[in-house]
């Protein structure tokens, strides 16, 4: 099965928590808090795999989760980093946030590998929080949480040249000869319905010809699933544009010629100014002596002139696509600026008075500080006191109109405020 497109979900790994520990020893009373840190939550990855030709793998297995990081334990021992978690997807797959719809990665090389969402911070143990004043903290942090986050895949073929033109023209059975591939062939439309791949050997050098399902009227706008195919030629140097020279089906060889490039503009200006060879397939059969002549006139170039059932000119096909080639820049990635799932800013936050008359802060700098608090635990409670003031919160709240007796909510910890 080809699937050209997927959503997943992806989750980096929690941070371990803390742990809340003291020193026991034989003959050692009131020995020194010994809780270790937290281990560091996996990362997210993606890594592009030339053996890979669809997206099918992900039709089923949809949410991926990296390693949680290991909780700190006593005797100062941290908590071992959880495993990243590389996911795997075929060579030209282009990666994109749903929400914003911006591009995280283009999978353009074969071994490309790219970390997307950096795992969570492993929380400190109390060993972390001892001080000159506080010799023996009975609290630890919580390991940081990582939040899960919608991705698409979209795959877009990676080739030299495509063959485009409209159904039952002969585009399959052009790639049949002039590569090793071996397409469906068969004189019905639509025979091929996901792009084919075959590599062209010429001289010491060879390049990759794709075959993609017939274009037909409206495909730009999706007629056809016409979307789903010229995604597949984006990425092309070269494109290959068959004509059935024979006029079956009593169509004009002239106007398929227009109506494909006008498909071809209507997708994209880039598509349209790709150059072209025209190759007019079926010769053998074709009606209008004339027709050769009407294209040159149109294209500026001669048509290759071919009819690759019976294998009539396929060494001149395949030294023309060789030499246009040649004067083209190769195939390069899509032009996107680097995004990666951040973690919230640790420094930020913002106070609210609800409708109620009760006050709300939220921002990264207060689920940072929230990571720390024990409600039952008195030390903990008056750690966060402290940096609720030298982070400046507490400034903050007098500033938008808080008075002693107003409750104020700092995550899930809710307080009546007093100077």
């Amino acid at each position: 099965m080809f699937v050209d497109r997927a959503r997943i979900y992806i989750k980096s790994g929690d941070g371990g928590n803390g742990c809340t520990s003291f020193y026991t020893e034989k003959y050692v009373n009131n020995g020194g808090p010994d809780g270790g840190n937290g281990g560091k939550g996996g990362r997210i990855g993606f890594r592009a795999f030339k053996n890979k030709s669809t997206l099918a793998d992900f039709k089923y297995a949809k949410h991926f989760r990296a390693e949680n990081g290991e909780n700190g334990r006593s005797r100062y021992s941290a908590g071992k980093n959880g495993k990243d978690l590389i996911i795997e997807v075929p060579v030209g797959t282009v990666i994109k946030d749903e929400e914003t719809g911006r591009i995280i990665a283009d999978m353009f090389e074969d071994g490309m590998t790219v970390f997307v969402a950096e795992g969570g911070n492993g929380g400190k143990g109390n060993a972390f929080f001892r001080n000159s004043r506080r010799q023996a903290p009975h609290f630890s942090q919580a390991g940081e949480r990582t939040e899960e986050h919608t991705v698409l895949l979209e795959l877009k073929t990676i080739a030299d040249v495509g063959l485009v033109g409209y159904p039952n023209v002969g585009k399959s059975t052009i790639l049949s000869v002039i590569s090793a591939a071996r397409p469906k062939i068969a004189s019905y439309h639509f025979t091929t319905l996901s792009p084919n791949l075959g590599m062209v050997k010429v001289y010491d050098d060879s390049f990759v010809v794709a075959d993609i399902p017939g274009l037909i009227d409206g495909a730009s706008e999706g007629a056809g699933l016409g979307h789903d195919f010229l995604r597949h030629i984006e990425r092309t140097r070269l494109l290959v544009h068959v004509i059935d020279a024979s006029g079956s089906e009593g169509r004009d060889p002239v106007e398929d010629y227009k109506a494909i490039n006008r498909e071809l503009a209507g997708y994209g200006e880039a598509l349209a100014k790709k150059p072209q060879i025209v190759v007019l397939n079926k010769a053998d059969m074709m009606q209008d002596n004339e027709l050769p002549a009407k294209i040159e006139a149109l294209t500026g170039k001669k048509p290759v002139i071919m009819s690759a059932i019976i294998h009539s000119g396929t060494e001149e096909l395949i030294k023309t696509m060789y030499a246009e080639l040649r004067k083209l820049p190769p195939v390069t990635p899509l032009e996107y600026e680097p995004f990666e799932y951040s973690k919230p800013d640790k420094e930020s936050f913002s106070v609210v008075e609800c409708d109620d008359g009760s006050f709300e802060v939220f921002g990264g700098l207060v689920d940072e500080i929230a990571r720390n608090v024990v409600l039952d635990n008195y030390d903990s409670m008056q750690f966060f006191q402290r940096r609720i003031k030298e982070t400046g919160i507490d400034k903050a709240l007098r500033n938008a109109g808080v008075k002693d007796g107003d409750t104020v909510r700092i995550k899930d910890i809710e307080f009546e405020y007093y100077e």
